[in-house]
C-alpha cells in the first residue's frame, strides 16, 4: 500500500508517518520543506506515483492567540494550501481514498458539537476564519465527491497530547504549555501563569489512541465526517492539578490571569458516532496518558539541563 502525508512533519504528521511505517506501509512524508503547498504545482513531481491514501493535514496555524492576529493570512494561506491538495487529487490521484482533519472550532459555540451540526450556525469569532477555511476544505471535498465519485473521510479531533510535540518551537496547545510551564517551575522557580481563570473547560485525546481510531475509522466509512474525541472534558484547573501532583509542584503556585485569551469556554465534541462505528474502541486514562506525555516532556526539556 502505498500513501502520502502532508503536514508529516507535525505531532500528528511525525506519529502517523511512524505507525504507517510500523504497518509496513509505504509512506511519502511531506513537510513545508519537501513541498510548498501554497504553490499549486508543488505536488505535480508526485503525479507519476498512484496512492490508495492521501491523508491530508496540513494546515497555517498555531494554538494560543496566532488566529487573532493573521486572519487574512490564515484565510488566503490555508485556502491555498486545501486547494492546491484538491486538485492534485481530482487530477492524478482520484483512485486514492483522501483522509483529512478538521477542526472543533468549526462548531459554533454552545451548540451540540455531533457532525451534522458541523457546517451550521457560526464558529467562535476570534477563531472564524480558520475554521471558516476547514468548512470550505470540507465543501471542496463533497464536491469532488459528487463530480467524480472520489472517496473520503474527514474526521474532526479535540485536541491531541502525548509524547513527541515539538516543545518551544511556537506557540503550544493547552496541555504541553500548562506541563512546561509546571516542570520550568520546578526546575527554574519561575513563576506559573496560566491564561484564564482556569475554569474553561477542554477534551484530550491521547495521540495513539487517536490513530488506532482513524485506521480503523478508514477502513470502515467512505464519506463521512467524524468526530474523534473522549467524550468527556476537564477544566484547565483539573489538568493543572493533576500534572502538578505527577510532578510534585503545589498547585497553590500557579496563578491565573484573567487578562488573557481563552477562547471557547467549552468544548466536549459528540462522540456517538464514532462510538456507534466502533463500538470496541478502547481510550487510555487520562492520568495514565498525562503521566507518559508529562515524563517524555521532562526527560527530553529538562533532566541534567537546569539553568
Amino acid at each position: 500500500m502505498k500513501v502520502l502525508i502532508t503536514g508529516a512533519s507535525g505531532f500528528l504528521g511525525t506519529a502517523l508517518t511512524k505507525f504507517m511505517v510500523g504497518k509496513s506501509v509505504e509512506v511519502t512524508a511531506l513537510s513545508s520543506k519537501d513541498a510548498d503547498l501554497r504553490d499549486n504545482k508543488s505536488l505535480e513531481r508526485f503525479a507519476s506515483q498512484k496512492y490508495d491514501k492521501i491523508y491530508h493535514l496540513a494546515a497555517w496555524t498555531q494554538a494560543g492567540d496566532f488566529c487573532l492576529y493573521h486572519p487574512g493570512e490564515q484565510w488566503l494561506i490555508n485556502q491555498q494550501i486545501n486547494t492546491t491538495v484538491l486538485n492534485w487529487w481530482a487530477q492524478y490521484q482520484r483512485q486514492a481514498k483522501l483522509i483529512s482533519i478538521g477542526t472543533s472550532c468549526s462548531y459554533e459555540e454552545g451548540s451540540d458539537l455531533r457532525e451534522e451540526n458541523y457546517l451550521k450556525g457560526i464558529p467562535i469569532a476570534d477563531l472564524y476564519v480558520y475554521a471558516m477555511t476547514k468548512r470550505m476544505l470540507q465543501i471542496g471535498i463533497m464536491s469532488l465527491n459528487r463530480q467524480y465519485g472520489m472517496r473520503y473521510l474527514i474526521v474532526v479531533p479535540s485536541t491531541l497530547y502525548g509524547p513527541g510535540y515539538h516543545v518551544k518551537e511556537k506557540q503550544m496547545h493547552f496541555i504541553f504549555d500548562l506541563a512546561y510551564k509546571i516542570l520550568y517551575f520546578k526546575y527554574n522557580g519561575k513563576e506559573v501563569v496560566l491564561w484564564g481563570d482556569g475554569y474553561q473547560k477542554r477534551e484530550l485525546v491521547f495521540i495513539d489512541d487517536f490513530i488506532k481510531a482513524l485506521a480503523n475509522l478508514e477502513k470502515k466509512v467512505d464519506n463521512e465526517i467524524v468526530n474523534i474525541g473522549a467524550g468527556e472534558e476537564h477544566t484547565i484547573r483539573d489538568f493543572a492539578g493533576l500534572i502538578c501532583e505527577i510532578v510534585g509542584v503545589d498547585p497553590r503556585s500557579i496563578k491565573y490571569d484573567t487578562s488573557k485569551y481563552v477562547g471557547a469556554r467549552s468544548k466536549c465534541l459528540n462522540v456517538e458516532k464514532l462510538n456507534r462505528l466502533l463500538p470496541e474502541r478502547k481510550t487510555r486514562p487520562l492520568r495514565e496518558g498525562l503521566e507518559i506525555m508529562v515524563r517524555w516532556i521532562e526527560e527530553t526539556y529538562f533532566k541534567g539541563k537546569k539553568e
